[in-house]
């Protein structure tokens, strides 16, 4: 059997996403959450677009500017309480250690949360490794 070579990150890293002029965001490594999220707010949809506003005012990337998307597709996520809701799922690009990434987001308020962003274990298989003693192995960002 062949054995595979992974990027070891910690459970915190910084992400940028370039197509949403997003540098330097701290987003939590999950690997219990199967899909990945972004914190957002004013969602609104038009048939099958979708539009935002990233982050909150407190944030230091807070643009108040609103973007739309084409929306992948809806899907039914359940929370870490055991609820479920229908979010809008967007394509994007994610860097993580100087290399880009295609990710599938979910849009949801991450308002009462940590991190704006959560990466779960769908985007993280087949790439990376998590340590959980590590933070922030891409300190270059």
């Amino acid at each position: 059997m062949e054995q595979q070579e992974y990027t070891v990150i910690g459970r915190r890293e910084w992400v940028n996403f370039t197509d949403l002029n997003l540098s330097k965001i701290e987003a939590k490594i999950d690997t219990g959450a199967y899909t990945s999220s972004i914190h957002c707010h004013h969602i609104a949809v038009d048939g099958d677009r979708v539009t935002c506003i990233f982050l909150d005012p407190s944030h230091s990337q807070y643009t108040g500017e609103e973007l739309t998307f084409e929306i992948f597709k809806s899907v039914k996520v359940r929370s870490s309480n055991g609820q479920e809701e229908f979010r809008y799922m967007i394509r994007t690009q994610i860097e993580i250690l100087g290399t880009h990434y295609p990710i599938r987001l979910t849009l949801t308020d991450r308002s009462n949360m940590n991190y704006p962003i959560l990466i779960g274990r769908r985007f993280l298989r087949n790439k990376f490794l998590v340590d959980v003693n590590r933070i922030h192995q891409s300190t270059e960002l």
